[in-house]
């Protein structure tokens, strides 16, 4: 298992080497000392993680109480996740692969490659993995408000809403992941299932996004797009990826646009048809909104009223912008971040205009650098107005 991590991370690095990066593995039994970009523009540098540890099913089967239902966290197309204590104390969260789920082999390799080889504070952090014969476990930090979904559809009792404030700085966090993920790996990774069930919290509600299984490495060199089968969740994936099956990083970028008019909303991205009601997709139920500019109007109910009508308008704008039919006239992920980080100052309440509160138009900085392969992205930076 080992063996296979270290060949592919010399696949993955390779990738990247033909971009013209200068990139090295990460020793794959020892920490290092590396130097990253961050969406803000600021160079941090951080201690990379600590290889991820081999263990025994048998370990993993001791630190669950032999995978007590009780102990289960929840349950996706991986298999179910439960929650164990190690010999160490440390609380995690440890995902069994079904062998008769619809993800395998393939989805478990991805996922432990690039959560090894990929280091951010809104990304998941991998611990270790098992793969004892046929069992497939994944083994990852505890984060003890679950998934963002939990907190905006269906809560339970004696669990309140989440406030403004709160949401806002999880959909910046989330963005900074994301952002990461397309600008700052090399080459770039799509996520290709972005959603709010895989944006999870921890204990401050600070997000990380989880779940790579299905992710791909972006496009390369003169690449445009990576073609693949259409995978992800109805109601989160874009329209040309949909119809196509080319994927680029555009298609993460309209996905994270739901996530936003979840946040906003509470809405869930799709409503099934039930003997009640017909089925309801959120983006053409938000387009109405769009129309008349008064972006209060789609506000969760469970708000309450409580939120700055200005921040709520620029993080409504930012999302129509996402989910755009076109995807060359979506924002990149850096843009979304910097326009987020508007929505944090506005939320402040500090110089609230009407003309924010009737959604007028915000500039943004185009011409970012992606691997989404649209037109112009090898261009410098100009300031375009938002239409």
């Amino acid at each position: 298992m080992v063996k296979c991590f270290a060949f592919l991370g010399r696949w993955y690095i390779g990738r990247g080497s033909r971009r013209g990066s200068k990139v090295e593995s990460p020793p794959p039994a020892q920490e290092q000392q590396r130097s990253s970009s961050v969406p803000d523009g600021r160079e941090t540098t951080s201690s990379a993680r600590t290889a991820a540890r081999n263990f025994s099913f048998r370990e993993l089967a001791s630190a669950t109480n032999n995978f007590r239902e009780v102990d289960c966290l929840g349950e996706g197309g991986f298999g179910k996740v439960y929650k164990g204590r190690l010999p160490t104390g440390e609380i995690v969260a440890v995902k069994v692969l079904n062998l008769h789920g619809v993800q395998g082999h393939r989805e478990f390799i991805t996922e432990a490659l690039l959560l090894v080889l990929l280091n951010h504070p809104n990304l998941v952090k991998l611990i270790g993995y098992c793969a004892d014969g046929d069992q497939r476990v994944l083994v990852y930090e505890y984060l003890s408000n679950g998934s963002l979904e939990n907190h905006i559809h269906d809560i339970g009792p004696g669990r309140d809403s989440l406030d403004w404030e709160s949401r806002v700085k999880i959909a910046t966090g989330a963005a900074k992941g994301l952002a990461y993920l397309h600008h700052s790996a090399d080459p770039c990774v799509i996520h290709r299932d972005m959603k709010s069930g895989n944006i999870l919290l921890d204990e401050n509600f600070n997000p990380k996004l989880s779940d790579f299984g299905i992710a791909k490495i972006g496009p390369v060199g003169n690449q445009t797009h990576v073609s693949t089968r259409v995978m992800g969740t109805y109601g989160y994936c874009a329209p040309e990826y949909a119809m196509t099956g080319q994927l680029t990083t555009k298609s993460d970028v309209y996905s994270f646009g739901v996530v936003l008019l979840e946040l906003i909303t509470g809405r869930k991205a799709y409503e099934p048809a039930s003997s009640r009601r017909r089925d309801s997709a959120l983006v053409p139920w938000a387009k109405q909104f769009q129309r008349s500019g008064w972006f209060a109007a789609m506000a969760d109910p469970a708000l309450q009223g409580r939120f700055s009508k200005r921040g709520l308008s620029r993080m409504a704008i930012t999302a129509m912008k996402m989910v755009r039919e076109d995807p060359r006239f979506r924002p990149t992920m850096l843009e979304v971040v910097a326009l987020l980080e508007l929505v944090s100052s506005a939320s402040d309440g500090v110089g609230e205009d009407a003309e924010d509160e009737a959604g007028s138009s915000l500039s943004i900085s185009r011409g970012c650098r992606s691997c989404s392969g649209a037109a112009g992205s090898g261009r410098d930076k100009e300031m375009v107005s938002s239409t």
